[in-house]
């Protein structure tokens, strides 16, 4: 491609001014007529002429100027391609290791996200069971020692806490729960292995006996310890098992999935 700049003598910063003034001084040396009128001299400056037409436009100038890059773009991965100049050779082994290096910061950072996945998974999971099993060992007063706006508090939380234990369950297992196919589909066709780790039935009961596990555990342990610790605190524990005790768990993940998210954040 044909160097318009190189051929007025000039810059690529210079000014519309300075262009012209280019084209003038070329125009007084090289014009065919002050040339004897020889077919060179014709040639040069119709590519001055060019040149200058072209430059002096600004939409023109901004058209060239982009293809003109694309072309030393090409021109130049090209040479690094292709030229067994060292330098060349040199630039290709930069522009491996630069692609290597991005797949390698790519990979790790995939493999963070997903170990940072499977925390949230892991510690909503944990603190509902934990959540539970506290509940029903202490089945703690609150509701009843909170006034009105206690108690709108306490609902609001509630909801809450369920919209977001009901959203990040739906996500786990959507992650990490596969449906098996049938027994007539494995038959009659070739299934592929999922590389997702759990059945949804597994991760389904897993769920529901862990949360009864943890239910029944709690009860349990509250009743042996009534008559030694508990009956010294009335304020956190009753012996009366109320519809309110549900809000507690929901909450608690709430609190505990917010305070991990954000000490995720500042690490």
């Amino acid at each position: 491609m044909v160097d318009y700049y190189k051929i007025l003598g000039i810059q690529r910063t210079a000014t519309a001014s300075e262009v012209k003034s280019a084209y003038r001084r070329l125009a007084r040396q090289r014009h065919p007529d002050l040339n004897g009128g020889s077919e060179k001299a014709a040639r040069e400056f119709a590519l001055i002429a060019m040149a200058y037409r072209t430059l002096s436009d600004p939409q023109e100038r901004s058209y060239y100027d982009n293809q003109f890059r694309k072309r030393a773009g090409e021109a130049s991965e090209s040479f690094l391609h292709h030229s067994d100049n060292p330098h060349a050779r040199r630039m290709r082994r930069v522009a491996a290791q630069a692609r290597m290096d991005r797949v390698v910061d790519n990979l790790i950072e995939a493999e963070r996200r997903e170990n940072f996945a499977m925390q949230r998974a892991v510690f909503t999971t944990v603190s509902l069971f934990l959540s539970t099993f506290f509940v029903a060992l202490f089945k703690p007063r609150f509701w009843q020692l909170f006034g009105g706006v206690g108690r709108a508090l306490m609902l609001t939380l509630f909801l809450i806490g369920l919209w977001h234990l009901v959203t990040r369950l739906r996500e786990y297992f959507s992650r990490y729960t596969y449906q098996p196919s049938s027994l007539h589909d494995s038959v009659t066709h070739e299934v592929q292995r999922s590389d997702k780790p759990f059945t949804r039935f597994a991760a389904s009961s897993f769920l529901v006996i862990g949360y009864m596990a943890c239910l029944g555990a709690g009860l349990l342990l509250g009743e042996q310890m009534y008559s030694t610790i508990l009956s010294e605190v009335p304020f956190l524990y009753d012996t009366q098992i109320r519809p309110e005790l549900l809000f507690y768990p929901p909450i608690a993940v709430l609190v505990i999935d917010t305070m991990h998210m954000i000490a995720a954040k500042i690490d």
